[in-house]
């Protein structure tokens, strides 16, 4: 994927923005700056509208209020959907299961955007998707029917096809869920990977607070459609805080040896503390 960098030193921004579903608020003034070279998570209970405010930066949901913007375009409302998808792409949470096509097929519809003229020409559709397939570790997986893939196998798919999109910004809505442990540190690592070598700007819907506080340089929590903290993870992950959002205790902890953040929730009954979801 090709470096880039955003004079602003921020590659997609929200100010004051608002969803509303008929007279219910469900996201309410989120102002957030996605930057090059950095993984922001959003986190919160369920309700909180982490989701939809990634959403709403998408455009797959209409904003009641406020904007989203890029570093040359003050409201992307301006874009058609072809540009707007050249430079932002979204891995959403649900996605249909295609009967039929390959790997590579999937992969390749991420380029759709790109291709122009006569017979959909795009001349640098096949490194692109070469790349996202070997990034996701689908080489040789790439002519393999897509209803014969394994959950995770599916999931990287998808995301290869994301990666061949080949935005500065790329949103993910809660990529790791229904994987199995070594798929979701493969989701994570891709992530980050993506980030400091290539500079593209995430921004991750994450329902796992240990990975949150893992993957992330920056964490906004959302509670009842605000974001109620943004900062570094140690400081967004706030016990106080976090107790009072999700109603329980959780307990966050640093490993004074590696800086690794440690979130876990003390449950009412006997037993062991359990890694915070």
């Amino acid at each position: 994927m090709t470096s880039r960098t955003s004079s602003p030193g921020w590659a997609l921004r929200a100010t004051e923005l608002s969803v509303s579903f008929g007279r219910t608020a469900v996201v309410r003034d989120a102002s957030l700056a996605l930057e090059p070279g950095r993984v922001t998570a959003l986190v919160g209970p369920n309700g909180s509208g982490k989701s939809t405010t990634l959403r709403a930066l998408c455009r797959l949901v209409r904003a009641s209020g406020g904007s989203v913007s890029l570093p040359d375009v003050e409201d992307t409302r301006a874009l058609s959907p072809r540009e707007f998808a050249q430079r932002i792409t979204l891995l959403a949470q649900q996605r249909p299961t295609p009967v039929g096509i390959t790997v590579s097929d999937i992969v390749g519809f991420g380029r759709h955007a790109h291709r122009s003229g006569w017979r959909g020409r795009d001349p640098e559709g096949a490194a692109a998707i070469a790349r996202a397939l070997t990034l996701t570790g689908l080489d040789d997986l790439r002519d393999a029917p897509l209803e014969t893939l394994s959950g995770g196998q599916l999931q990287r798919a998808w995301f290869a096809s994301a990666l061949a999109q080949d935005t500065a910004v790329l949103l993910l809505d809660e990529p790791t869920n229904h994987l199995d442990l070594r798929y979701q540190v493969e989701i994570l690592d891709l992530m980050r990977e993506l980030s400091d070598e290539h500079d593209v700007a995430v921004g991750v819907v994450l329902h796992d607070l240990g990975h949150a506080a893992d993957v992330a340089d920056r964490i906004l929590v959302l509670s009842e459609g605000r974001i109620v903290a943004d900062g570094a993870p140690l400081e967004a992950l706030d016990p106080a805080l976090l107790s009072d959002v999700y109603g329980i205790p959780v307990q966050v902890a640093e490993d004074p040896r590696t800086g690794a953040i440690d979130v876990r929730v003390r449950r009412a009954r006997r037993g062991r503390p359990s890694a915070a979801a």
